[in-house]
């Protein structure tokens, strides 16, 4: 392609690009503290906290930004239940345009799903109940509704036990009806639903969402988003629903979804007040955090925080077993990073673009990997998921064949780099007990780096880098036997599954 032609193009398409991305600006023009992002960075990686990206916009504007290798911005990331934010957008648009109220009954939407005996708790519950997690049941029922085949119809067969409206009960199978209402009314799939009106005009694409096997989206979950993707939102939400200087979701709207509409635990202490997240209230699928800020949160941290009294937004994309913890550290260290100025932005931007997690890396065996190579193992036990496996190594590069039941999976590794592929495996996640019941979104993306821990032990670390978690692969040999180890991120040491195996 001639030269004057690729700058054609470049000047054609700049416009595209820009719309698409928000601005960037530094945090000394809009008054942010450097150091104090600094001081964030620094206390994450000194703690037990995984962060894979963090943005950080004031007035509009991108200030900071960073991702820790293999984490690349083009990727997307497992939501959890930041997807629950996402679904009740599609019914702000819905109301909007008068396809239904938040005050219409649930079983108004699905005659054909009804149970034989109506209670009048079910007969009551509205939209806002489903909105605001006030559906009424005393316990979760997500395995229940999520390992049938028709999870509207359970969902609807759950026992409601309190009046809709009076208890907060967290309830992502609610989340799903509020999905399955969307495609109700308007023959659409959510993403379908809010292409037009929401993806398009924030120049948000090549997200996806599960579905079930109906193929409605799973509403509470399974989302994936890119970093920039989740501060877009976030800035709507900032702007009060205005975008480029219109209006593309009412006003009235975002201040509905937004504040107070019931409380975790409305007789909670002023000392736990103070220190907890999760009891400020509840709003329309986003929850009400200290600071008078609000956000959508996802399992394991991720988080779209919307700070107006800051006019600022804060995204994470992690893997924590301590939520609260890591908030904690917004709260001690980019709070107050705004509204004061340090001359650190070049030493910022230096620090973000060193961002990474580092590959595992041993010297060579080459006695035990010569030895090893190319023999198939084969698990002795009587387990279904793992069947055997075999190894290759060869120039620092380690091969694993996994087979489980009929698939072999191919998975690479590197020493000292960090090796990236996709594969149809699926990796650690929250809803393996829904698995049968809905469809995925492989292949995933990942990748691989290896070590020797002695010399008859090697341990492959595999990052599914479009989701929050990972997973270690141990693996003893001794003689023609071998014990093989999975240990995922998020259960840790304490729920390694080990099985033996023997060379065939």
């Amino acid at each position: 392609m001639k030269p004057i032609i690729i700058i054609l193009l470049f000047l054609i398409y700049l416009p595209v690009f820009a719309q698409n991305s928000l601005p960037r600006s530094t945090p000394k023009a809009q008054k942010v503290s450097s150091q104090k992002i600094i001081d964030f960075i620094h206390e994450v990686e000194a703690s037990k906290h995984e962060v894979h990206s963090m943005m950080v916009l004031r007035h509009g504007k991108v200030i900071a930004e960073g991702w820790w290798d293999p984490y690349k911005p083009e990727l997307k990331h497992t939501m959890y239940s930041v997807s629950k934010t996402f679904t009740a957008t599609a019914i702000g648009f819905a109301v909007a345009e008068k396809k239904l109220k938040v005050t219409d009954k649930v079983i108004s939407f699905f005659p054909e799903s009804l149970p034989d005996h109506i209670s009048q708790n079910l007969a009551n519950l509205e939209i806002k109940d489903l909105l605001s997690m006030s559906v009424g049941h005393d316990k979760s029922f997500n395995q229940e509704v999520f390992t049938t085949e028709n999870w509207v119809a359970a969902f609807l067969n759950m026992p409601i036990a309190n009046e809709p409206g009076t208890k907060f009960l967290y309830n992502t199978s609610a989340s799903f009806m509020l999905s399955s209402i969307i495609q109700k009314v308007t023959g659409q799939t959510l993403l379908d639903f809010l292409e037009p009106r929401l993806l398009k005009p924030l120049g948000i694409t090549g997200l996806d969402w599960e579905t079930d096997l109906q193929g409605t989206q799973t509403g509470g979950w399974g989302i994936r988003v890119k970093t920039e993707d989740m501060a877009k939102l976030g800035q709507l939400f900032l702007q009060k629903g205005k975008w480029n200087g219109k209006q593309i979701l009412a006003e009235s709207w975002i201040e509905e979804a937004s504040t107070l509409k019931i409380m975790q635990e409305p007789n909670a202490s002023a000392e736990k007040m103070a220190s907890n997240d999760w009891i400020q209230g509840y709003a329309y699928q986003m929850w009400r955090s200290r600071h008078n800020s609000y956000r959508a949160d996802g399992a394991f941290g991720q988080y779209i925080l919307i700070l107006p009294e800051k006019d600022a937004v804060i995204i994470l994309t992690s893997e924590t077993t301590d939520m609260q913890g890591l908030l904690d550290l917004v709260w001690s260290n980019l709070l107050p990073a705004f509204g004061t100025i340090s001359d650190q932005d070049t030493k910022l931007k230096e620090r973000l673009n060193m961002l990474s997690f580092a590959p595992m890396e041993s010297a060579e065996n080459p006695i035990l990997e010569k030895t090893v190579s190319g023999k198939n193992y084969s698990i002795t036990s009587k387990v279904e998921n793992v069947n055997g496996f075999s190894f290759g190594f060869q120039d620092e590069v380690c091969v694993l064949n996994l087979v489980q039941g009929a698939y072999t999976f191919k998975l690479i590794f590197g020493s000292g780099k960090w090796i990236k592929d996709e594969t149809d495996r699926i990796g650690p996640n929250l809803f393996t007990f829904a698995m049968n019941q809905q469809v995925g979104l492989a292949p995933f993306k990942i990748a691989g780096s290896y070590a020797w821990l002695d010399l008859n032990t090697v341990e492959l670390h595999l990052r599914y880098i479009e989701s929050p978690h990972s997973e270690i692969i141990r693996v003893k040999f001794e003689g023609e036997k071998a014990i093989i180890t999975f240990i995922n991120s998020f259960e840790g040491e304490g729920k390694k599954v080990s099985f033996e195996a023997k060379v065939d």
